[in-house]
């Protein structure tokens, strides 16, 4: 789960994290409040961020600095109900419906800290660059060398070794490398106990009056864990994602929007991914990731169908389910279900196998709808990707 810059940093401010004073505003008058409340604590300016899950904020528009109060209103007026567009929002772009104000502050360098899990070993890696400011794709991809890595171990957490290691490894001035460990290592704490998946601090700062702050602070908390965080899942901002992912997981149903026009049904996060590859191996693009799950019942399935039918790129139906938990002829009950209450005119093609695959095939036929079936996932691709006027 995605949450805000302001958010973020209030979690790790918790935590012992230094970050700049600012406050999160959603109008001009509370922007002017909050700029006044910080250049009268003896901030110098102030930065405007507008508030959107996406990264790219600054190219696009979305952080403007200001030298009063006043400015300070009239950059988030503007900024306020605008469409920012990065390169991670795509051409549709995010409205801002929040800006956050923060005190600017005399940066001497921009450094880059990351913690994530590295699934290839199982372990978080803590990674830190000299080449701050920058997406670390970007760095990544000229110079892997510029990314420095602490592997952790995590029977026995960060240690601070491995802080003081990175810290000399950035080059950092001796004045800079005890406040550093330290900043390090409240920041990894803060990344275990909140379970997240991602930590990103870009830029990591220096002042030139010797202090060191998160500057920007990006957070991903692992939605398997929320069920021991319920502070934390409060944190959600549904207008931020799809409303077809919001819609999905109101039912337990897990889907991912793509850019095809084949929608995908299918039981199972492995079958899911096969389905999606055996569709472009056919030349066709899937629409959707959609797993129903195992044990998904009639009603689960309807409204997937439901979500399915509202992607209005969709041009044809791929139905791909091997019955175990769940019965096929549950599944076939809830796709008659759907189908009978979308009234749905796309064409639709169902590879069903697995527990009473025969009554399943009994309940389609008998409903008078016209559906396409399939012996085999390579001949339902096939099938799919021609209804959709592929090749």
């Amino acid at each position: 789960m995605k949450i805000h810059e302001y958010q973020a940093k209030a979690i790790l401010s918790k935590y012992g994290v230094a970050v700049p004073r600012g406050e999160m505003v959603s109008s001009r008058e509370e922007a002017e409040r909050a700029a006044k409340t910080l250049i009268s604590a003896g901030a110098t300016g102030v930065v405007v961020k507008a508030q959107i899950h996406a990264g790219g904020r600054g190219k696009g528009g979305g952080v403007k600095i200001a030298k009063s109060v006043e400015e300070a209103g009239q950059i988030a007026e503007k900024m306020l109900g605008m469409t920012l567009i990065t390169h991670q929002t795509g051409p549709e772009g995010r409205l801002v419906n929040r800006v956050l104000i923060e005190e600017t502050l005399p940066i001497a360098s921009e450094l880059y800290l990351g913690i994530v899990l590295d699934r290839a070993v199982s372990r978080p890696c803590f990674m830190a660059s000299k080449s701050g400011g920058m997406e670390i794709e970007v760095v990544a991809a000229k110079d892997p060398t510029a990314i420095i890595k602490e592997y952790i171990d995590p029977a026995v957490g960060f240690q601070a070794f491995q802080a003081r290691k990175l810290a000399f490894a950035l080059g950092l001035k001796q004045e800079f490398i005890n406040p550093a460990v330290q900043f390090m290592m409240a920041l990894y704490k803060a990344y275990e106990e909140t379970d997240s998946s991602l930590f990103e601090i870009n830029p990591f700062i220096t002042t030139t009056d010797g202090r060191v702050f998160a500057l920007d602070a990006k957070v991903n908390l692992d939605d398997n864990a929320l069920y021991r965080h319920k502070d934390l899942k409060e944190l959600r901002d549904i207008t931020e994602e799809d409303p077809l992912e919001v819609e999905a997981s109101k039912y337990g149903l897990n889907y991912i929007k793509l850019d095809g026009n084949i929608a995908c049904m299918v039981n199972g996060a492995g079958l899911a991914m096969a389905t999606m590859d055996i569709i472009k191996f056919a030349g066709g693009e899937p629409a959707n990731f959609l797993d129903v799950g195992g044990g998904a019942n009639a009603d689960q399935v309807t409204h997937a169908f439901e979500i399915l039918m509202r992607d209005k790129h969709v041009k044809a139906v791929l139905i791909n389910i091997f019955g175990g938990i769940l019965r096929v002829d549950t599944l076939a009950t809830g796709v008659v279900q759907a189908a009978r209450a979308t009234n749905i005119q796309l064409p639709m093609v169902l590879r069903l196998e697995g527990t009473n695959v025969e009554m399943g095939r009994e309940i389609l036929q008998k409903s008078g709808l016209n559906f396409t079936t399939a012996e085999t996932m390579k001949d339902a691709a096939e099938k799919v990707v021609a209804a959709a006027g592929g090749r």
